[in-house]
């Protein structure tokens, strides 16, 4: 962990302090630098926003060992390491959008003190809202977005020529003075080493982790910069092509071992690798503290129980529809669960019966929707309701019975032999017969040909003004999408 301060003071005069305090002019020079709360958003500050994060680390080394930033209330740490570690974590992000507790869990530290290193990086100039998070009741929290800025100080102290003004204004170059090329190489040097977080908090000597060279190695930055030309703030150049050429260039972050297994979990270990999973796992324990849940299932876990038989434990004694408190009703639940089922056999049946259940509710799930899609494509079914299925019977009934004839058929007006139809009377008589047969059971064919070929006026003629206007209702009917007559 990265040692702290407790006091306000200004670091002590270093010897990149004392380089900056003797070589600058009195015209560059600043007294002091805060920024008000009202400046610190990225609509109204003074700083430009940096291209990269390595030139924002040179300025961020810059305010560390020029000591001129101050806070300004009576308590809590200063600009010290541990402010440079956590910059070096936001230069890392892109957005720079860091939760505090994604910070507390890099740094290990409270979420006071980690607020108290976001404030001094924003009252020092070198962040700047663009949206300030948010926290509302029974809602998700939002973190707030920064943006990388380097205070106009930073420029003026090194002769940095820019253009434009506020967030706009951007670098065109650098005066080529000795000094302040000097002073950028060793700004370079300190952004390119990486720092890392001390496990000890009692050496206060350096926060930079040293490690001697084996026999034979060679230790080199991975990043040289050259100032010799080009300014260095906003670029990177890279380790010379004869090493890589021979192999020789090694990085002095060596990565971690990526060993199968990793550091063995104690019991404790355990508690909390199985809490944390069953809170993943189980939609009902989503929002409970793991450390609770640890709690809760520990006596399962002390027996090696993995996520898996919590699973089916959970299906032989049944879930709950509505749960109001996930801890509790998972304490009810695993009581007594390590003593019934003791060995890894009845927990291996259990884990079997909850898998055959999944399967046969996948296949349930896919029966009904199989089973809905074939309703929905299909024919108009019946209605389920019985008074709906009285009313379409009677208006069926009421549409297709035939009517009564009476004991002495009334003669119907036929038309002459001389009709274009050239029929007898029996010939009329035999298709109105058969016309009425077919729309009994829905065919209007004979009449609706006899429409589009002959007119209306003259199927009328030959199947009568009653077949005719029933035959039309019938067409129009099928034609619907809610009613169906006959066969389609």
């Amino acid at each position: 962990m990265l040692p702290q301060t407790g006091t306000t003071q200004p670091p002590k005069m270093t010897q990149l302090t004392r380089g900056i305090a003797s070589r600058t002019p009195d015209k560059t020079a600043p007294t002091d630098l805060w920024v008000p709360p009202v400046q610190q958003w990225l609509a109204t500050t003074a700083g430009r926003i940096a291209q990269d994060g390595y030139s924002w680390m040179q300025a961020v080394h810059w305010v560390a060992a020029a000591g001129l930033y101050t806070p300004r209330r009576a308590h809590g740490p200063g600009f010290n390491p541990t402010t440079v570690f956590i910059a070096q974590l936001l230069a890392e992000l892109s957005p720079c959008r860091p939760g505090i507790d994604y910070l507390m869990r890099r740094t290990r530290l409270s979420e006071r003190s980690v607020q108290y290193h976001l404030q001094m990086l924003r009252e020092s100039g070198l962040l700047a809202y663009i949206e300030r998070g948010t926290r509302v009741r029974d809602a998700h929290a939002h973190a707030s977005e920064f943006a990388h800025t380097i205070p106009t100080e930073f420029d003026n102290a090194l002769d940095i020529k820019t253009v434009g003004e506020g967030p706009a204004r951007r670098m065109t170059g650098m005066a080529p003075s000795p000094r302040s090329r000097n002073l950028m190489k060793r700004l370079a040097k300190k952004a390119a080493r990486k720092l890392r977080r001390r496990h000890t908090t009692t050496s206060t000597k350096s926060h930079r982790p040293t490690r001697k060279p084996a026999a034979g190695e060679k230790l080199c930055t991975p990043m040289q910069v050259s100032f010799s030309t080009v300014p260095s703030a906003g670029s990177t150049s890279f380790p010379p092509e004869s090493k890589l050429a021979s192999g020789e260039h090694k990085s002095p972050s060596p990565k971690r071992s990526t060993k199968a297994g990793g550091r063995k979990l104690n019991h404790i270990g355990r508690r909390y690798q199985l809490a944390r999973e069953l809170t993943q796992e189980l939609d009902w324990l989503r929002n409970c503290s793991v450390p609770r849940i640890a709690w809760v299932a520990r006596h399962v876990a002390d027996a090696g129980w993995t996520v898996t038989d919590v699973k089916g434990w959970l299906h032989l004694r049944g879930e709950a529809g509505r749960v109001r408190r996930g801890s509790g009703l998972l304490a009810t639940l695993l009581s007594n669960a390590h003593n019934v089922l003791d060995t890894p056999a009845k927990r291996g049946d259990a884990v079997e019966q909850w898998r055959c259940a999944q399967e046969a509710a996948r296949r349930n799930r896919i029966q009904q929707v199989r089973a809905r899609q074939e309703r929905f494509e299909r024919d108009w079914d019946a209605p389920t309701n019985l008074a709906v299925q009285r009313l379409v019977n009677e208006a069926f009934i009421t549409a297709f019975s035939p009517k009564s004839v009476a004991a002495t058929p009334v003669r119907e007006t036929l038309p002459d032999a001389s009709e274009p139809e050239g029929l007898d009377t029996e010939e009329v008589v035999q298709l109105r017969a058969e016309a009425r047969q077919r729309l009994i059971v829905g065919d209007t064919s004979l009449v609706t040909v006899a429409i589009e070929v002959k007119g209306r006026d003259s199927a009328e003629q030959l199947y009568g003004a009653e077949l005719v206007r029933r035959a039309l209702q019938l067409a129009s009917g099928a034609r619907s999408t809610l009613m169906t007559y006959g066969r389609r």
